[in-house]
């Protein structure tokens, strides 16, 4: 086996782009050699049972679908030249060793590698690499891209103190990239405050603060992607989750693991993961605000409990001419133990019978038997046994038991009494209680309170790692939704207090990271924005002192002058709103229109009467389809390559006070990559001056 190659090799390159692009070409046939090794694998001969052979498959399937060689996107997109050899079997040479880093691990016939991955520690000094601190690195060379084709290359000579700093071309040409498409993988222009977070251990919780185009969604989404590198097999048996805050935001990055090799990451929003019953109805705000404060944990516990009643009678068990009585006293300290315990309901009620049975074996050893294992669980299935169970311990139903709470006014005024007040209790029941939990009119929030309830009763499954994304908008009951399915994981939370839209949204960090478990996770700030260009970005941190006063402005690496449009029209807005489409589209890249979801009709008849194709959110764009029509309630999360915003004025009255609406407003000004355009009528806020 030889080692990588040594820079010495190519030190008289005389046509090093040509070079670079036969590497290219030997890396591609590589993988498809890689690909289709796997493919040719007989299965037939090497499996037992047909359980066995079809989980093999699966696993063979998944392998080739993660080799797969993917058009136009890069197999490398960089180069290490280090000044010392880094494997033993080139430590006695004179020479450092060159590192092609890519997208996935790709190794020639004999098993040496081609292309390392992003995510091995030998790749780590080209995002962390500086003139500073050079790590060893003589050399990082970036390369440019056109579609599939390598067409450029750049290099920054770390060890050499004669060259200046300077900006990567490359990497801002990579950063400016038209949007066409859903989003895309940052992993070539990863910077070193996001590569500290991508490469954060396991074994704690990193939440993040990032101000918009800090790139916060695609750091969580590459970190999912080095922890499943660096512990494979740990996450591969409990699992991995991405909590996105609604279906079109999911739509939009489904693509970046995949483009990363990772197939096997789930992804759900918060109505997804407690989708118990089906939601039919929506609550107004002061009542999602009762029904999702953290209070009401300790309501529904107070419930689920509510049942339990001490024995008052003994319990007589017969077994064949023989009679054995547990007393009713010896009942009630098998039953306070099981309460002081503390313990899952369910598993209570499951331990109960086994504690009486085991009390009336004790019975029947003193009287001169000697019964087993068997007849203790004979006794536990006993008649009377069950009986006494169901007296002192019933069971509960999730969804009936918070139908029961939210229609019953005697009920919850039990549980909440010293929690809710009067006129909170009111807020939360129904005002015409239905007839049954099956005909009730589920909202969002009793789905999670009906989560929580069944998490009461049986322990939610705990998951390796969860990614919780735009995670400001959550109430405290949805933290703690997701919580209970890290609570042996971690967590990676992501989010921007300024974006807070719900009448819940989250105060600060602390108190977040409190409800979802996590109250030791290290909390990292992110204000330095690749994607908004500095003067769209300035214009709408205008709004900051107003909707989040403790944060700091973001500032941005992008200054691309006359990326801004703000424009009064007297009249005529939908035309000139067509027009500002119209323009938009003249650009290479995506667009779009985003409004006031009550105009959002309007301006879908518009586009179609004048022959204008759209799409919603979250579908992927097309050569003849580059234009989005996004609702204001929807934009979170998105990007586009231009914006043309409509009446701002509109944004704000359609939230239900003014802070929610300037910062559903801050939200929709930051949606854009490469220009912004502000049509107007009525006067803007006087908060952006």
């Amino acid at each position: 086996m030889h080692s990588p190659t040594s820079t010495d090799a190519f030190a008289a390159d005389t046509d090093p782009l040509g070079r670079e692009r036969s590497h290219l070409a030997a890396s591609r046939a590589a993988l498809k050699a890689m690909r289709e090794d796997v493919e040719a694998l007989d299965l037939r001969d090497v499996t037992g049972t047909w359980v066995s052979a079809l989980v093999l498959q699966k696993q063979v399937d998944e392998r080739i679908k993660a080799l797969a060689d993917l058009a136009h996107t890069p197999l490398f997109f960089g180069r290490l030249d280090y000044l010392h050899a880094i494997s033993e079997a080139d430590s006695e040479g004179s020479g450092g060793e060159q590192f092609y880093i890519g997208r996935r691990h790709v190794h020639d016939a004999d098993g040496d590698p081609m292309v390392i991955d992003w995510r091995a520690p030998v790749s780590q000094p080209f995002y962390r690499a500086s003139r500073k601190d050079p790590m060893d690195v003589a050399k990082r060379r970036r390369f440019g891209y056109t579609g599939g084709e390598l067409t450029a290359y750049e290099d920054e000579n770390l060890s050499d103190p004669d060259e200046g700093d300077a900006r990567s071309a490359l990497l801002a040409a990579e950063i400016e990239k038209p949007r066409v498409g859903p989003m895309r993988d940052i992993v070539a222009t990863i910077q070193p405050e996001q590569d500290e977070i991508v490469r954060a251990d396991i074994t704690g919780t990193v939440c993040v603060q990032g101000a918009p185009g800090t790139g916060k969604t695609a750091v969580g989404l590459h970190r999912v992607a080095y922890l499943l590198y660096a512990h494979r097999e740990r996450l591969a048996r409990t699992g991995t989750l991405v909590v996105g805050p609604n279906r079109s935001f999911l739509q939009y990055i489904e693509q970046v693991l995949p483009a990363l090799g990772e197939l096997d990451v789930a992804q759900a929003t918060v109505q997804e993961l407690v989708g118990h019953v089906e939601v039919r109805d929506a609550d107004a705000a002061d009542t999602a605000r009762i029904k999702g404060d953290a209070r009401m944990a300790q309501v529904l516990r107070n419930a689920v409990r509510s049942g339990i009643t001490l024995p008052t009678e003994p319990c007589v068990v017969v077994r064949g001419s023989r009679r054995w009585r547990v007393p009713a006293y010896e009942l009630e300290e098998i039953v306070r133990e099981l309460m002081d315990r503390d313990i899952r309901y369910g598993a209570a009620a499951e331990a109960l019978p086994q504690r009486i049975a085991h009390a009336v074996l004790v019975k029947m050893e003193q009287g001169g038997e000697a019964p087993d294992d068997r007849v203790q669980d004979a006794v536990a299935r006993n008649a009377a046994v069950k009986a006494t169970v169901k007296a002192c311990w019933p069971a509960v139903d999730p969804v009936k038991l918070v139908h029961r709470l939210l229609s019953d006014a005697e009920f919850l005024a039990a549980a909440a009494a010293g929690l809710l007040d009067a006129d909170e209790q009111a807020l939360v029941l129904w005002s015409k209680p239905p007839r049954s939990a099956r005909t009730a009119p589920w909202s969002a929030a009793d789905a999670v309170l009906i989560d929580e309830t069944a998490d009461l009763v049986h322990r939610t499954a705990s998951l390796g790692h969860v990614v919780v994304d735009e995670a400001q908008d959550l109430s405290p009951m949805q933290y703690r939704a997701i919580g209970r399915r890290c609570t042996t994981g971690s967590a990676t939370v992501l989010g921007d207090l300024a974006q807070g839209t719900t009448p819940w949204a989250t105060g600060s960090w602390q108190e977040a990271l409190h409800h979802l478990g996590k109250d030791g996770a290290h909390i990292e700030e992110l204000t330095q924005g690749f994607r908004v260009p500095g003067e769209v970005i300035a214009y709408a941190s205008r709004l900051l002192p107003a909707i989040a006063p403790g944060l700091a402005p973001a500032t941005s690496v992008r200054d691309a002058p006359g990326s801004l449009t703000v424009r009064q029209v007297a009249s005529g807005r939908d035309d000139a709103v067509l027009a500002a489409c119209h323009d938009a589209l003249r650009h290479e890249g995506s667009v779009g229109l985003i409004a006031a979801d009550a105009r959002i009709p309007v301006l879908a008849e518009m586009l179609e009467a004048a022959g204008l194709p759209h799409l919603a959110p979250g579908t992927e764009t097309t050569a003849d389809a580059r234009l989005t029509l996004v609702p204001a309630t929807l934009a979170k999360g998105l990007e586009y390559d231009y914006v043309v915003l409509d009446e701002p004025a509109a944004i704000i009255t359609g939230e239900p006070d003014h802070r929610t609406g300037l910062r559903r407003l801050y939200v929709s000004l930051t949606r854009a990559v490469s220009g912004l355009t502000v049509l107007h009528t009525e006067p803007l806020p006087e908060e952006l001056g």
